[in-house]
């Protein structure tokens, strides 16, 4: 080997120890990032469509009802009756009977107290018929309804969280029909978050360009005092910043009583637990957002181009639109996808001052998880809003170009 291959070999050797110490470097990193996110949002997809609560709980019910094949007008004959008998026993004693009395009540309001009665009785039954014996426990038992919710959660995989999610459901007769009116809520509050979304995001780009424009403007000593008091914020808990809007805007709060002493009302205002303070908590809270991107792209235009354009004749207002305004948009478009996006899963703060029809996609996921414990729909729920916003970024990216985009 000579001189120059012998150097080559040496220098691909410490390229490679390079790369192992750089893997080395970002593998906790990887890891943390791979057990506090792309986990938990595995198992938050998952959920929305493996649910094996029936099949596992009724397999030789989920058997019979496959092997009998009949209509779902119709009400199983006696072996699948046998079938259900066998799997209550046994799920009785391992206490898995409730759970999956809870899962076909999520589907069919008073399936638990059908299917917990008959669960309770079927012990002291020995032998059949058993057909007699579940219409006698209850007659529920011998129409096709309560049978029909089963065949829909015969496999660990199915849709049903997702079309629940979508105000729709699928019947005992299989077919796919929209919820009853009154249960109808899941689309309106997708619309009144995305509604928000863009509300809030508009008002904070309306609010922070001139802000930026401003800092951008200034003697840079003055310009880092007040970026301070845009960061500031930050220094807080959400939740305190949240609780002050509480106090500010309440009946008794500092706006209305300061409205009452000038006396330019007479009444309060109702500027709380409505859809006026969310707005505006959300906005004070999401507003740094928007000023640093913009303030980092305006930093960076020369200002001899807008003087360039006057000295060719331009009006101010045209210099500014034509020249100024352009260069500005990466800034714009950054501020803009990052408010949007906070925004749209927001919860803390509309759950405090917001009202009961105000309150967010987020309010009834956590809702969901927590008080229904209804994880499957609260999944669902979440894809659905995760897949949205990935559908916004990349038609972002396809129309704006992330490339393009600057955060600061």
């Amino acid at each position: 080997m000579n001189s120059t291959d012998h150097l080559v070999s040496r220098l691909r050797k410490a390229e490679r120890k390079g790369h192992l110490r750089a893997y080395a470097l970002i593998a906790p990193l990887f890891i943390f990032v791979a057990l506090s996110f792309l986990l938990p949002l595995g198992s938050v997809l998952l959920n929305s469509f493996y649910d094996p609560v029936i099949p596992e709980g009724l397999p030789r019910t989920v058997a019979a009802l496959e092997q009998w094949n009949g209509s779902r007008i119709l009400v199983p004959p006696e072996p699948v009756f046998e079938a259900l008998a066998q799997d209550l026993k046994l799920a009785m004693d391992n206490e898995k009977a409730s759970p999956m009395a809870t899962r076909l009540n999520f589907e069919e309001t008073g399936s638990r107290t059908i299917f917990m009665r008959a669960a309770r009785k079927v012990g002291a039954q020995e032998s059949g018929p058993w057909k007699p014996f579940f219409e006698q426990v209850d007659p529920a038992w011998a129409q096709p309804a309560i049978w029909g919710t089963i065949r829909n959660l015969h496999s660990s995989t199915h849709t049903l969280f997702f079309l629940q999610a979508l105000d729709l459901r699928r019947q005992s007769n299989g077919e796919v029909a929209q919820q009853p009116e009154d249960q109808r809520i899941y689309v309106d509050i997708f619309l009144r978050t995305v509604g928000v979304a863009l509300t809030v995001t508009l008002a904070c780009l309306c609010l922070g360009f001139p802000i930026a424009y401003l800092l951008a403007h200034l003697k840079d000593k003055t310009a880092n005092m007040l970026l301070i008091l845009v960061l500031l914020p930050f220094w807080t808990s959400l939740l305190v910043r949240t609780t002050a809007w509480v106090v500010v805007l309440q009946k008794e709060g500092v706006v209305n009583s300061l409205l009452t002493a000038l006396g330019l009302i007479s009444e309060p205002l109702p500027l709380i637990f409505n859809r006026f303070g969310v707005v505006v908590a959300m906005t004070h809270i999401l507003l740094p957002f928007t000023i640093l991107p913009l303030y980092s792209v305006m930093r960076s235009i020369p200002p001899s181009f807008v003087r360039a354009a006057r000295s060719l004749g331009a009006d101010p207002f045209t210099a500014f639109v034509r020249v100024y305004l352009p260069q500005c948009l990466p800034g714009i478009s950054a501020g803009a996808l990052l408010v949007f996006i906070l925004s749209l899963g927001y919860y803390i703060t509309p759950a405090l001052v917001g009202g009961a029809t105000d309150q967010m996609i987020s309010y009834f996921i956590a809702d969901n998880l927590g008080r229904s414990l209804n994880w499957g729909l609260a999944s669902a729920l979440a894809a659905i809003l995760l897949t949205a916003v990935l559908a916004l970024y990349a038609a972002y990216d396809r129309v704006v170009g992330v490339t393009n985009v600057r955060f600061g």
